[in-house]
């Protein structure tokens, strides 16, 4: 696969103690980023240019493309003019049901979320996570946090990009992503635990975006019951999370944290239970 550069070293003028000074700093890359099934493009991605297999299965996952990574048979990565093409060729029926749905949805008029189609794609049914039986305490909440703070090189390069991270109770985080677009970030995550064979019932999703509605959607379809974000979530989000039966915790601050749904997951001592929901 092509070897991407994810930062730029550029001039720049700062102000610092009341005085101007040249200087450099790093900033970090946006490239136009196509995801094409069978040869045909589906959507077209700003993201930073890394993790690019992991993309691949994410986004095809989280938008519902596939069920399994086993679905996908080959991943092309193609460099382009100005920017990279995901070639991603589909076992047969995945394939055929794709092509059904972009019959079915021909014409459409864009409504500027990512990867959707329509209207009745951005409001589409969540998952629900109620069966779930996994259980966080408070220390969990504020080790996610911390832990994640600590995994993003590009983000101390640059100071631009978001976090998305994996955690498992009692193993920590077992995989961070970045990327410039916090949807990006996350499906980059779900690509790269999906494809290591980690089940999303098993953990938490953290973020250090806010929380949208669609953070809240992908966090269901790949069954994970948490999502933990440093940022506050919108309305929208918190009501989606609510009807998947999802803990829904924002606002995390040192070893302090709101809690807007699914409170009864979260104990004060150190003990879980793992479900297979």
């Amino acid at each position: 696969m092509p070897d991407f550069p994810t930062t730029t070293k550029v001039r720049e003028t700062a102000r610092r103690n009341g005085r101007l000074s040249d200087g450099e700093r790093f900033v970090p890359e946006e490239t136009p980023i196509a995801f094409s099934y069978s040869g045909s493009t589906h959507a077209v991605m700003m993201a930073t240019p890394a993790d690019l297999e992991d993309f691949a299965v994410g986004f095809s996952l989280t938008e519902g493309i596939i069920t399994d990574p086993a679905e996908i048979e080959t991943i092309d990565v193609e460099a382009e003019d100005k920017g990279i093409d995901l070639q991603i060729r589909l076992a047969d029926e995945q394939n055929d049901a794709l092509v059904a749905r972009r019959r079915h949805m021909a014409g459409p008029v864009g409504c500027g979320l990512c990867g959707i189609e329509s209207i009745e794609q951005a409001v589409r049914t969540t998952p629900s996570v109620r069966a779930s039986t996994l259980t966080l305490s408070e220390d969990d909440v504020v080790e996610a946090v911390r832990l994640l703070n600590g995994q993003q090189p590009l983000h101390m390069a640059t100071r631009a990009v978001h976090g998305a991270g994996f955690y498992v109770p009692g193993q920590g985080l077992i995989a961070v992503r970045e990327d410039v677009g916090r949807h990006n970030a996350l499906d980059k995550l779900v690509g790269a635990a999906r494809r290591a064979g980690h089940a999303g019932h098993a953990g938490a999703v953290v973020v250090t975006s806010r929380v949208s509605v669609e953070m809240v959607q992908k966090t269901a379809i790949i069954g994970s019951p948490f999502i933990i974000a440093i940022s506050a979530p919108t309305a929208l989000a918190i009501r989606t999370a609510e009807d998947a039966g999802m803990t829904l915790i924002a606002l995390v601050r040192g070893d302090e944290f709101e809690i807007f749904t699914g409170a009864d997951r979260i104990g004060t001592g150190a003990e879980r239970r793992l479900g297979n929901g």
